[in-house]
């Protein structure tokens, strides 16, 4: 065995453990150290055992036994963890080292480090990986951004042990300067929520709608994800379907309806509010997971707050194509807010996204893995300056043949009392996408009698504002002018 390391990590919980078998089965020696030292005896007397990986006990050991530049991957939690970890390498590393977060770390803590490391003569990535445990293990979707000069030390190892597609190109490349990948993963965690609350919402509908048995639910989406559909969180839900528990009926009808979550998806939302981007469908997901979690006063206000009593009367097969293509367009429409979420923030902070790549970042090993992303890469391939994904041919065609079909379960659910706030929330968005006019004008005329806030008009020039003295006691004198 090597002496020394190719890279070192620190932080051996499932994660980092599987990364490293992940690393080591590439070729690579592989350092480890954990603040916890039994973890690292435990590894390596047991799943790491007879293979090529160091084990360290203190961090100058560590340090001592990595190539140069030093390469130093942290899976440890997000926030102070990751901060004190980088204090405590500083002093033992040398200019060009290189320290890599592989955690869900938030982006403006990725920009911040980044600038932070860089100072002290280092470099820095902030890396998204995706695919869980077993992802880490058998080849996850990585995201790095951060320290442009360090991605030539990092490619080979992070294209070898990373998901590749049917042709082999690696799930990973370089996604852009400072926080860039870890933003890139932020929205991928995004709109994973948003395709969990959709096909959650699928569920809903045919067991309290339809009222199919967990088998014929089963036979539903093993059927969808032979199709269009075809993705990693469908297959999965085929399975959990089917998973019965020990007395033999379905896991699934034992499971506490509360949805936890870890913050990258109310992350997703915050950032949108802060570029005015409307993420709405996945802030519907979020606020989803926070209505489950009101499980006690849910139950009482299903006792006080009765809805319409009232019977469907649907033909099952139609009414089931029908949720397929509203699920299909809704996911479009949350990888079209996502999309645009992502121009935005490349455009204010100068990342140059490679929007059609991040697709394909994203059509292996990770968790939002399914079979229309190729779709997504192929339509910025025709159009690099494509603003909505909903304009692109293919898109437009499949919302066009899914839109009366979208209209009918929207319809259906609400009409029968059954929540569907992503499924909504989409359809929404695109008939606001879609308006020349909404009552925003309105809006403004309210704003203006009330804090002469001012108002542009439709036969004058754009950047052109007015006041009006509504109620004849005003007088002229404006607020600040608003921004659009």
């Amino acid at each position: 065995m090597k002496n020394i390391a190719d890279i070192g990590l620190i932080g051996l919980a499932v994660m980092g453990e599987n990364l490293v078998l992940n690393m080591e089965r590439n070729g690579f020696t592989v350092a480890v150290y954990n603040r916890t030292i039994e973890k690292v005896d435990h590894f390596i007397n047991g799943r790491g055992k007879g293979k090529h990986i160091l084990g360290t006990r203190t961090i100058e050991e560590f340090i001592r036994v990595l190539a140069r530049p030093r390469k130093v991957i942290l899976l440890v939690k997000a926030g102070p963890p990751v901060d004190m970890f980088i204090e405590m390498l500083l002093p033992h590393l040398d200019a060009g080292d290189i320290i890599i977060d592989g955690g869900n770390s938030h982006f403006p803590d990725t920009n911040r480090r980044t600038k932070y490391v860089e100072g002290h003569g280092l470099l820095y990535i902030g890396t998204g990986v995706s695919g869980g445990e077993e992802g880490a293990l058998m080849g996850p979707s990585i995201m790095p951004g951060g320290s442009r000069a360090a991605w030539p030390h990092v490619q080979n190892i992070f294209q070898s042990i990373c998901a590749k597609v049917e042709d082999g190109t690696p799930c990973c490349d370089w996604v852009g300067n400072d926080g860039a990948g870890h933003f890139v993963k932020m929205v991928h965690n995004g709109i994973e929520y948003g395709d969990m609350q959709l096909i959650s919402e699928a569920y809903h509908i045919m067991k309290m709608l339809l009222k199919l048995t967990y088998e014929e639910m089963h036979v539903v989406f093993k059927s969808w994800n032979e199709g269009e559909l075809d993705s990693y969180l469908i297959e999965i839900t085929r399975d959990i379907m089917a998973f019965k528990d020990t007395d033999g009926n379905p896991l699934l009808e034992k499971i506490l309806d509360t949805a936890g979550q870890k913050g990258t998806g109310k992350w997703t939302g915050i950032a949108a509010l802060d570029m005015g981007i409307p993420l709405t469908l996945i802030g519907e997901a979020v606020f989803a997971r926070c209505l489950s979690a009101q499980k006690k006063e849910r139950v009482i206000a299903s006792n006080a707050l009765p809805g319409l009593k009232s019977v469907p009367n649907l033909k099952k097969k139609a009414f089931i194509e029908d949720l397929r293509m509203a699920l299909f367009a809704s996911k479009i429409v949350s990888y079209a807010q996502g999309y645009v979420l992502m121009r935005e923030a490349s455009h204010a902070f100068d990342w140059d996204l490679n929007f059609g790549g991040i697709a394909l970042m994203w059509r292996g090993g990770c968790i939002i893995r399914s079979a229309f992303l190729d779709k997504i890469k192929d339509a910025f391939d025709r159009n690099p300056e494509l603003s909505n994904l909903l304009l692109d041919p293919y898109f437009k065609s499949i919302i066009e043949r899914s839109q009366k079909s979208w209209r009918n379960v929207c319809s259906e659910a609400m009409l029968h009392g059954i929540p569907v706030p992503a499924m909504a929330s989409a359809l929404n968005y695109f008939d606001g996408y879609r308006s020349e006019r909404l009552p925003a004008n309105l809006l403004q005329a309210q704003r203006d009698y009330f804090g002469a806030h001012t108002y542009e008009r439709t036969d004058a020039p754009r950047g052109t504002f007015f006041h009006t003295n509504w109620t004849g006691r005003g007088g002229q004198t404006s607020s600040t002018t608003y921004t659009v």
